[in-house]
């Protein structure tokens, strides 16, 4: 097959991630793909170009998503027999592509919690099918008239990244110790972009309210973005200290999850949370507010806790329960990483693509 993936930026997101991931799985798989951005540049370049082919559609980064000059004329010459829009502003442009490409195969997707642009709407009526990323987008479109059921699929996000030690990876302890965390602290995690969706500021207010004589803990809060500077001021106001550490932008990171004790997600939007389901490839039992998808990402009270959003006590009641049950945090471990392996690995997701694939590119039978 010859397969083209559509991308606005490779900036540091879970979608952006999963976009690189599938190209380089349908390509080891012997498909010829390519990978056509907006934008150049990003925090998720370079790329191996001996992998897949990666074009760029603006000649220089002028800032904007949303301008893709020469996109069908691209598509065009490459004759793509599937073309799958990843991203916002991607399936925007999915309708149109599908009308200047009749013979192609266009697949749009559903990757988000967040309100759709018209433009978007009107592509998933348009286009040939459409992948969603978790049951609950796939009854969002329906309910909303989106598309129909019978049009879209679901298929999970993959791990992106897997228990395999980074190059040049600090051991836990020491990575604990450099973020002043003793052998007998609990390490929450939360690893995410810095944007209102994902609801840090939620965090740090959670965690001001446990008890000040609760098991010794911290919250590592690894990520950049838009709301990281208001965060790091409300810590400031909360007198939160050393209790919260800000890592950044990380661009593996595997050794922050072998670190930690138990994962930690506030988010109020999302279609499936890559960090809930990386959280527990590593072991880690986590604590999330429920969001779009998010129940699905592991197994509520056996993996993991679900709370109702907004509900900081019950948050921090889970959170008690945990810090104080170190049994109950390794039996949560083990369910959570045995779930994360059976139902989110690379190969299920290739498989589960490529069926589909060969299921839209083969005629069916007018008898």
């Amino acid at each position: 097959m010859k397969i083209l993936v559509v991308q606005d930026h490779l900036r540091s997101g879970g979608t952006e991630r999963q976009s690189l991931l599938l190209s380089e799985d349908f390509a080891e798989a012997g498909h010829d793909t390519t990978l056509v951005c907006f934008r150049p540049g990003g925090a998720l370049e370079p790329v191996d170009p001996s992998v897949f082919e990666r074009i760029h559609l603006q000649p220089r980064d002028f800032g904007w998503d949303w301008f893709a000059p020469g996109l069908i004329r691209t598509a065009r010459r490459i004759g793509p027999d599937i073309i799958l829009c990843m991203g916002r502003m991607a399936n925007c442009y999915a309708g149109w592509l599908q009308r200047a490409l009749p013979s192609a195969v266009v697949i749009s997707t559903l990757r988000t919690g967040k309100p759709l642009p018209w433009l978007f709407r009107r592509s998933l009526r348009r286009t040939r099918h459409t992948v969603a990323n978790s049951a609950a987008a796939q009854a969002r479109a329906d309910t909303e008239n989106w598309v129909p059921r019978d049009r879209i699929s679901v298929i999970h996000n993959a791990v992106v990244f897997d228990d395999t030690s980074p190059k040049s990876s600090p051991p836990p302890d020491v990575l604990r110790a450099e973020h002043g965390a003793a052998p007998g602290t609990t390490v929450l995690l939360n690893v995410a972009m810095f944007r209102p969706g994902k609801n840090q500021r939620d965090l740090l207010d959670i965690v001001s309210g446990l008890p000040s004589d609760a098991t010794s803990w911290q919250l590592w809060l690894a990520g950049d973005g838009p709301t990281l500077a208001a965060c790091r001021e409300h810590a400031d106001t909360l007198r939160l200290g050393d209790r919260i550490r800000f890592l950044g932008w990380q661009a593996d990171p595997r050794a922050l999850y072998a670190a930690a004790d138990i994962g930690v997600h506030a988010s109020t939007s999302e279609s499936l949370s890559n960090f809930l389901i990386e959280a527990q490839w590593h072991g880690l039992p986590v604590v999330a507010n429920h969001a779009l998808g998010v129940d699905e990402t592991f197994l509520p009270g056996e993996s993991g806790l679900l709370i109702p959003h907004g509900d900081h006590q019950t948050f921090r009641t889970a959170l008690q329960q945990l810090l104080t049950q170190p049994q109950l945090r390794q039996s949560m471990a083990a369910r959570g990483r045995r779930f994360a392996r059976e139902s989110f690995s690379r190969q299920t997701q290739l498989d589960a693509y490529l069926t589909l694939f060969t299921r839209l590119l083969t005629p069916t039978d007018p008898a």
